[in-house]
């Protein structure tokens, strides 16, 4: 009974606790009828209302950086492929001087690539700190790394299958379409390793200003020697990663059995644009 009668009192004075100055926000009531210690509250408190605002600016960063790197890097990885030697628009030596140019900016560690950035993330951006910059760095780090992902998903198009295209009287545009539809796949599995990179990239961001989780993990965890708000990152920051790696497997495991459910609509309307000269 003892165990019990301090929830109990909790929620009996729970209209004058909302109407409490000292606790004005639904997160400290709900802290403050979960926790009958008043100091373990507040401190729980406090790690929740870091965690909000580092999740959310993460989550900003790696959606924001996802969508640039994923819409350039497509491109880029379709350019790789067509423009090797006996491939759709044959271009070695172009293909040789891209390739270097891609393994070059693969090759900066990205704490180095975000301090060699700092310029241009000012002029481009008016800041060289916070998620928007960081978001920057983030894009010209994983571009080149998608690319080459993306390149070796289109690789795994039979070639048989684009001459056969090709015989068929399609252009060269409409078989680039088809190659994107037949390896969607692949495609959907490289895009969840990207963004799976860029989850980790973005933690390192933090050490450099650029906030998120990474930054509250160093300034508080690390210097602050807080190890229940370094832990609480790190468990956030977990559950991203198995949630970004569930999705991508379901994706690709529909596409690759054709079992869409509800997802029907979407696939066939991207099979319809990409798909084209499969008609």
């Amino acid at each position: 009974m003892q165990d019990i009668q301090p929830w109990i009192l909790n929620f009996i004075q729970l209209p004058q606790t909302l109407a409490d100055d000292e606790v004005s926000s639904s997160l400290q009531v709900l802290c403050y009828l979960l926790f009958s210690n008043e100091d373990v509250a507040a401190r729980v408190f406090d790690v929740l209302d870091l965690l909000i605002d580092g999740t959310f600016e993460t989550l900003y960063m790696v959606f924001l950086s996802s969508f640039f790197t994923i819409l350039f890097g497509l491109p880029l990885g379709v350019i790789l492929t067509i423009t090797k030697k006996d491939s759709l628009l044959s271009a070695p030596t172009f293909n040789k001087i891209l390739g270097m140019i891609v393994n070059t900016i693969r090759s900066f560690p990205f704490i180095v690539l975000i301090v060699v950035l700092l310029p241009f993330s000012r002029m481009l951006i008016g800041t060289s700190i916070g998620p928007d910059a960081a978001s920057f760095a983030l894009s010209i780090a994983a571009i080149p790394f998608v690319a080459r992902l993306f390149e070796g998903a289109l690789e795994e198009v039979k070639h048989g299958i684009i001459e056969a295209t090709l015989s068929m009287g399609a252009s060269k545009l409409e078989v680039v379409f088809m190659m994107i539809a037949e390896s969607l796949p692949s495609l959907i599995n490289a895009a969840t390793i990207a963004i799976i990179a860029i989850i980790g990239f973005s933690a390192m961001a933090g050490s450099v200003g650029g906030g998120g989780l990474g930054d509250l993990a160093i300034k508080y965890g690390f210097y602050d020697s807080r190890l229940d708000v370094l832990y609480s990152c790190v468990i956030v920051l977990i559950i991203m990663v198995q949630c970004v790696q569930s999705t991508g497997d379901y994706l690709a495991r529909i596409l690759r059995t054709h079992q869409y459910g509800v997802l029907t609509p979407i696939i066939h309307f991207v099979y319809k644009v990409c798909g084209r000269t499969q008609r």
